[in-house]
């Protein structure tokens, strides 16, 4: 019996799913992130062995049983950046047909219907990936600020400071998220908050998002303008890549992917009139399953397989193992 092997490598975690050709999850192995640009390319070769290895041994099979294999790895942005990819995926052993993505094709392949359409991944930070029926892909850069690309937990983290500073220094009436912030640095007071900031000796991380967006929820219109700010940014996002591939007049699956849009419909709102301005028969689809599902689905493709037909039970087999 072939087996079929897929790996959803990102920033902060790495899933490997290894599934029949029913469907059917028989092993699954976790580890954190690593991308070749937070940990060079030794760290992609570690979590890659260490997720494949432990999926393999929960299902008990060899590594020749691997008939088909998917990759979508975070980082994996540019042709430049394939042969070394591919090196390091050689270590692996596999001796089936693979093939490697960015990883922001896991949810377009595991959420829209078959694979066509617009995945939007909002986790720790932003990606955008599309494809259209003739095969075309479009993009963003995925690299976020620098580029103008906003709306994932570390963006949130960053826009909910300038609101911070905003109140401090009078620009906007005083917001919670102060105390948030001041409690999460373990600074003093505002100015200290932001000198520590400014001279590295205090440090901030995408994990204060959720408070953020609580604090949204709450009504704190300072948040409540964070979260709508994100939610719109995700949204043009959708609408610059559907643009590039020739989606944005069609019925189109638009996928959210990643733990922001658990926030629901304080992100889901604003991004939804944002994509329906601009892609008015755009069908906006929260993912249901774990990114890596697509993965698979992209190892099926490799050997002739389609995954799309088995993807619910995919999906549904991989929520339990996850």
């Amino acid at each position: 019996m072939a087996y079929f092997l897929g790996i959803d490598v990102g920033s902060s975690k790495t899933h490997a799913l290894i599934a029949d050709a029913a469907g059917r999850c028989v092993g699954f192995g976790s580890t954190g992130g690593g991308t070749h640009q937070s940990g060079g390319y030794a760290a992609l070769e570690r979590v890659l062995l260490e997720s494949f290895g432990a999926a393999r041994a929960m299902a008990g099979i060899e590594t020749a049983q691997i008939g088909g294999a998917g990759f979508g790895v975070a980082g994996y942005d540019f042709p430049s950046d394939r042969e070394q990819h591919l090196a390091v995926i050689a270590r692996l052993g596999l001796a089936c047909p693979l093939e490697l993505v960015n990883d922001g094709f896991n949810g377009l392949f595991a959420g829209a219907t078959r694979g066509i359409g617009v995945n939007v991944t909002a986790g720790s930070s932003n990606n955008c990936r599309g494809r259209n029926r003739q095969g075309q892909e479009g993009r963003i850069v995925g690299n976020g600020a620098p580029f103008g690309e906003y709306g994932g937990a570390h963006e949130i983290m960053q826009r909910g400071l300038q609101m911070v500073n905003y109140a401090w220094i009078r620009r906007i009436a005083p917001t919670v998220l102060t105390d948030i912030y001041l409690d999460a640095a373990g600074a003093q007071d505002e100015c200290d908050l932001m000198e520590g900031l400014s001279n590295g000796r205090y440090t901030l991380h995408s994990s204060l998002a959720p408070e953020v967006i609580r604090a949204a929820q709450a009504g704190d219109p300072a948040a409540v303008d964070v979260a709508t700010w994100a939610g719109a940014e995700l949204g043009w996002l959708a609408v610059a890549v559907a643009r590039q591939i020739g989606l944005e007049t069609e019925p189109v699956d638009v996928v959210q992917s990643g733990s922001v849009f658990d926030a629901g419909e304080i992100i889901t709102a604003p991004m939804r009139a944002v994509v329906s301005a601009h892609c008015p028969r755009a069908n906006l689809i929260r993912l249901q399953g774990p990114p890596v599902v697509g993965a698979v689905v992209l190892g099926m493709e490799q050997a002739g397989v389609d995954g799309y037909a088995v993807r619910d039970a995919l999906t549904r087999t991989a929520r339990e193992a996850v």
